[in-house]
């Protein structure tokens, strides 16, 4: 079965351990999590001696899948990813239960939704899964019939604890909710737990979101590696509104089932892949001592002591910021980070909000018909700021914007055109992302260097 599954923080502020009942949480939720969605198999008396090799493995098995340093130790960074909401079916490796590439073997399906939950109205219920089959049904031939008495192949319930399908739901911050693949009995079936808390926006969990994924494992589909995919282990909340499905997901349910002959067939979002030769970027700045790397609803965060940049997406870390940034600077005298798109800005404390925001860009000076910033710099040694908008840039200090600004950027940076993507400064030199998909790098205004975009991750 598939199911999404929350393994809750601990808060230790309020717990009476001592440093030894501290690694039996960490090493008790561990195994639990590598058991569970890597098949790890252990037993009491093996878990000292014949398995601690085969627990080794597992987690380089699952820092590779999510492209973190592998290194089969139970990291702060592997740690925090498994207290992440997710869903429950194993990331890797065959399932225990069902054989992969199950399909449905008819295009019309049918669906029932037994009973219903007391955080939405019926209507709201409604609404959230028929949309949630939508998704699906929109870029293939499926169809998919609701009925109101009867079996029909995809029943929907929710319920709790024991519920009476043998996987039994563990109350508030667990299961979320799992699925079956196709096929007799309980193929297909969706069931939810009634202990979440379920919404139609970002408040508990989004039940139109959830329900898209499930359908997804309803339908046959597996889990995906890429961070941008609905069918992601990892829940985030990324808004109902206007979405659109991934074209990662678009091409595996579109392998098992064909393309609809209706759909127009937009443009599908695709995740970024960092060596594209085509990369542009949105945003750069520095996040105490990360750099991150803004491209589209996406960021990369590149550390000193990491090997490869960790692509995630912004609303899993903020997800009150919109999918899509225009420009970021990071002030360290503030400890803030300064996020901007169309005529909002936001202040960031590391992966807080600063009460009071966002903002309106005006406030910082500029003209009220002003609609965007394209990129902006916070020059450390001098205090100032560089925003650039258009063939424009601005300077501001001390929460003043400079007399004499607006001015072109071909006077303070010749031989660069007259647009900037996106712009940062690290010892003395600034590294601008162009249009032209190159990376100019000027010191003392002189250019010293062009690369492409793609260089800042060592391509």
């Amino acid at each position: 079965y598939y199911s999404l599954t929350l393994f809750p923080f601990l808060n230790f502020a309020h717990l009476s351990l001592n440093k030894y009942s501290h690694y039996y949480v960490y090493n008790l939720q561990m195994f639990r999590y590598l058991k569970t969605h890597y098949n790890l198999h252990s037993s009491p008396a093996g878990i000292r001696k014949k398995n601690a090799n085969s627990v080794a493995a597992k987690l380089r098995e699952m820092q590779s899948y999510f492209g973190l340093e592998v290194t089969g130790i139970l990291d702060e960074e592997t740690y925090e990813l498994m207290q992440q909401p997710r869903c429950g079916v194993p990331d890797v490796g065959e399932y225990n239960f069902f054989p992969r590439k199950l399909k449905w073997s008819k295009n019309n399906l049918t669906y029932r939704i037994v009973n219903y939950t007391r955080d939405l109205t019926r209507a709201e219920v409604d609404r959230a899964f028929k949309k949630a089959f939508k998704v699906w049904s929109q870029v293939t031939p499926l169809n998919f019939t609701r009925i109101r008495s009867g079996t029909a192949d995809i029943m929907i319930s929710f319920g709790t604890k024991e519920h009476g399908d043998f996987y039994p739901f563990d109350g508030p911050s667990g299961l979320l909710a799992h699925a079956f693949p196709p096929g007799p009995n309980y193929g297909g079936d969706a069931h939810f737990d009634d202990d979440e808390t379920w919404s139609t926006d970002s408040r508990g969990y989004n039940l139109f979101l959830v329900a898209a994924h499930e359908f997804g494992h309803s339908l046959g589909l597996e889990h995906s590696r890429d961070p941008g995919a609905l069918m992601f282990p990892i829940y985030t909340y990324t808004g109902n509104t206007g979405f659109l499905l991934p074209d990662d997901d678009v091409q595996g349910i579109q392998a098992l089932y064909g393309l609809s002959s209706f759909y127009p067939n937009p443009k599908h979002p695709k995740t970024p892949e960092k060596c594209d030769d085509n990369l542009s970027l949105d945003a750069i700045t520095e996040l105490r001592g990360e750099m991150v790397i803004f491209k589209d609803k996406f960021f990369w965060r590149l550390h000193p002591q990491m090997v490869e940049a960790e692509l995630v997406l912004i609303k899993s870390f903020w997800p009150e910021l919109p999918n899509k940034i225009d420009a970021a600077y990071e002030n360290p005298m503030k400890d803030h980070v300064f996020i901007f798109r169309g005529k909002k800005f936001w202040a960031l404390n590391a992966y807080d909000i600063v009460e009071g925001y966002p903002k309106k860009i005006y406030e910082l000076g500029f003209p009220r018909e002003m609609k965007t910033i394209d990129g902006a710099v916070h020059i450390k040694d001098t205090g100032k700021t560089l925003f650039f908008t258009g063939d424009k840039y601005w300077r501001y200090e001390n929460q003043v914007m400079e007399k004499g600004y607006p001015r072109l950027i071909e006077e303070e940076f010749p031989g660069i055109g007259n647009r900037v993507d996106a712009v940062y400064q690290k010892n003395g030199i600034f590294s601008l992302s162009l249009l032209s998909l190159e990376l100019v790098q000027i010191q003392n205004f002189q250019i010293v260097r062009v690369l492409k975009t793609n260089s800042i991750f060592l391509c």
